[in-house]
């Protein structure tokens, strides 16, 4: 392992001396969406949506595509075409038989959804993979944490058999395609523990076994990670992390923003380490930071996966987040910094101008840098007051700044109130003297300064905040009552309709909590 290391960290020195020639982004993304057009242009996807007669307008066949593919939800595609790559037939939006499928954490719908990975999104995936190891060279990393191990807190590896094709989450995906050599010498937990099923017996070897390794960089989503991490402290009787794993000093996260976990995260480490947030989906691997002390997150854009950027505003998305008909598409190269986009892809995978349900921001539209915002089905938007996950997130910040209390889960739902609205806040923290009256005064008040139509809608349809503090518990309590507990699934930051109603009556049912 230190051979290869070491052989990691000079190639990753080296690169960072050469000067590569690049494309500009608009290049970059013509040039895939022509590839991808070649290539399925005689499936039935490609036969149907005339892929080689787009391919003869030379002038702009991104027009033409277009003008004759229609934006799909992932209903849209399922119903009329995963469903039938599910059923084993050939050649239907990718070439070939698809494999292998992932099911996604479902945090926006009622239920997972199939994802169809093929042998080009796996090499997609992988190459986006290097190129963020390539990217380190841009940060001031210790060459000793090239030469230990990679924790990767994902879902389980297991894949399970449907007949004509393998189903299961991401990581298990990708762990089953994994170079041997890699997987051998670098990977942890290791495949033994990866593969159970439960969630809550893969934690508890976890911890165990923490001491055997030597782990120098963490991959996982954030919540999940802390919860290891402070269990590993407590098992073996440590004051930090650092005293199982000295050589830990990078921290890959992404599928929540980190801000709310930084503080209590800090408190679990014995010294700096460099965190870099990814972007990553059951749907391919999209970007990562790739500058220090910046934000942002720089899409892959020759890599297998088209991107278009609908603005995220009343003309194109109605109060439910449901896209409508004749949406507006942009390029990478037609977005500014001031407006918030849907993402919509195209990929190697056979999925077409597929809305994928992010929201983002573009940092540095330049670099094809992004924050993501939020979801298309989780703006809160009841009466007009347009309420993001980002807003909710930079509220959550400002209440635990000024109460000088941790919060590291919460959510917001909404609901008629008095012939208008309110909004209630479920806000995880486990500190019994926090006045839930407080709070509220600095929700509302940072809310109307963050967001004008929240600011406006407090004054007529928006009659009333209301702020319940539970223990932290309960969020991962829930999420294990409905079968969703584990890595690669995150409490939803809005709920709505049923999933509201299913929450509160689990919270009037479960008001003695079992700890996790």
């Amino acid at each position: 392992m230190a051979i290869l290391g070491s052989i990691v960290a000079r190639s990753l020195h080296l690169r960072k001396k050469l000067t590569q020639k690049v494309a500009t982004p608009e290049k970059y993304q013509l040039r895939v969406l022509r590839q991808l057009l070649e290539k399925a242009q005689y499936t039935k996807f490609g036969k149907h949506y005339g892929f080689s007669e787009i391919l003869t307008n030379e002038l702009d066949y991104y027009e033409a595509y277009k003008k004759r593919v229609p934006i799909f939800t992932y209903n849209e595609m399922h119903n009329q075409w995963i469903c039938q790559a599910l059923d084993g037939q050939e050649n239907v939006s990718w070439p070939g038989k698809v494999k292998y499928f992932a099911l996604s954490s479902g945090t926006s719908e009622s239920s997972s959804k199939h994802i169809p990975v093929t042998k080009d999104m796996i090499k997609s995936i992988k190459n986006t993979g290097f190129k963020q190891l390539y990217s380190m060279a841009n940060f001031k990393i210790p060459a000793v944490a090239f030469q230990k191990g990679v924790l990767m807190l994902g879902g389980t590896t297991s894949l399970f058999e449907k007949g004509e094709y393998y189903e299961g989450d991401i990581s298990g995906i990708s762990a089953a395609t994994m170079p041997r050599w890699l997987s051998n010498f670098f990977y942890k937990p290791g495949q033994k523990i990866s593969l159970r099923p439960n969630w809550e017996d893969r934690i508890k070897l976890i911890v165990r076994n923490a001491k055997k390794w030597d782990v120098g960089t963490v991959c996982g989503v954030p919540a999940w990670v802390q919860i290891v991490f402070e269990r590993i402290i407590k098992y073996h009787n440590v004051r930090h992390i650092h005293e199982i794993w000295p050589n830990l000093n990078v921290y890959i996260h992404g599928g929540v923003a980190f801000e709310p976990y930084r503080e209590s995260f800090m408190q679990l480490l014995g010294k700096p380490i460099t965190f870099i947030e990814t972007y990553m989906a059951s749907e391919g691997s999209f970007g990562f930071q790739a500058r220090p002390n910046t934000p942002g997150i720089k899409l892959v854009l020759n890599n297998g996966i088209l991107y278009e950027f609908v603005p995220f505003t009343r003309e194109n998305f109605d109060e439910d987040g449901n896209i409508k008909e004749g949406a507006k598409a942009l390029l990478i190269h037609q977005v500014n910094e001031d407006t918030e986009y849907a993402v919509v892809l195209s990929t190697c995978a056979g999925l077409w101008r597929y809305v994928i349900g992010d929201v983002v921001r573009f940092s540095n539209a330049k670099e094809g840098e992004i924050t993501i915002v939020g979801r298309t089905k989780q703006f809160l938007s009841l009466c007009g007051e347009h309420m993001s996950v980002d807003n909710i997130n930079k509220t959550i910040e400002v209440v635990a700044k000024e109460m000088n209390i941790t919060i590291r889960e919460f959510s917001v739902g909404g609901f008629a109130y008095q012939n208008l609205f309110a909004h209630r806040w479920f806000i995880g923290c486990d500190d019994p003297n926090v006045d839930a009256g407080k709070v509220k005064e600095i929700i509302d008040a940072t809310l109307c300064e963050l967001n004008d139509d929240y600011a406006v809608e407090r004054t007529s349809a928006l009659k009333e905040i209301f702020v319940e503090i539970l223990p932290e518990k309960a969020f991962f309590n829930y999420l294990r009552a409905i079968g969703k507990d584990g890595a690669m699934n995150k409490f939803p930051r809005v709920m709505k309709g049923d999933k509201l109603k299913d929450w509160e009556k689990w919270l009037e049912t479960n008001r003695y909590l079992q700890p996790l």
